[in-house]
């Protein structure tokens, strides 16, 4: 699978290289999508060092780029302690100017299949009660909700994988991983040029 082109922007794997565009994207998002994310208000430190903290072997983060900037970013995180054959968790965080766009969807998409590649048992996603957009984004992938008093659960139960999932990751990794090097490259040649200037 190559890379998703959506309103003029990018699906692709985030790798350490990656964890710059990453933070920042986190530090935009405005206090209601924080507090939507993280079922509580966070300040910057605090997602300053969540950032730092995403990057793991077993971390998978998909994102959303707009001519070079993050805009939006799904996760898959192990429950337990391996994410090979046990239960995920995945997590989402757009922007409030790209939503309604379909980027939820994509993002949920590779998510799934990355789950799916994994032999995850159960991908769950919660999200605050009043969280519709989640809701919605969960039953959009036949995800059975179970509500709460003030969040709800969903759980998909993952499919095994197959040659089409598998391949269609490698082939999206391949092709992810070559682009954040050369946007690294082309960080890392701009910020020589402003020092030597």
């Amino acid at each position: 699978m190559e890379q998703a082109m959506i309103h003029g922007g990018v699906v692709r794997r985030l790798w350490p290289a990656d964890l710059p565009a990453f933070r920042d994207h986190l530090l935009r998002l405005d206090a209601q999508s924080r507090y939507d994310r993280y079922a509580m208000a966070v300040n910057d430190d605090f997602l300053t060092r969540y950032a730092e903290r995403c990057f793991g072997i077993d971390d998978v983060i998909y994102g959303y780029y707009v001519d070079g900037v993050l805009r939006g970013a799904g996760e898959l995180r192990s429950v337990g302690n391996n994410i090979i054959g046990g239960s995920v968790e995945a997590a989402f965080s757009v922007e409030k100017e790209w939503r309604r766009r379909g980027v939820g969807t994509e993002l949920m998409s590779r998510i799934v299949r990355a789950a799916r590649n994994r032999r995850a048992d159960a991908l769950y996603m919660t999200c605050l009660a009043s969280n519709v957009a989640m809701q919605a984004l969960a039953r959009k992938f036949s995800a059975d909700l179970h509500f709460e008093t003030d969040d709800s659960t969903g759980k998909l139960v993952a499919r095994a994988p197959d040659a089409a999932t598998v391949w269609g990751e490698f082939a999206d990794n391949a092709t992810s991983f070559a682009t954040a090097m050369l946007d690294l490259q082309t960080r890392v040649f701009s910020l020589q040029q402003r020092r030597v200037a």
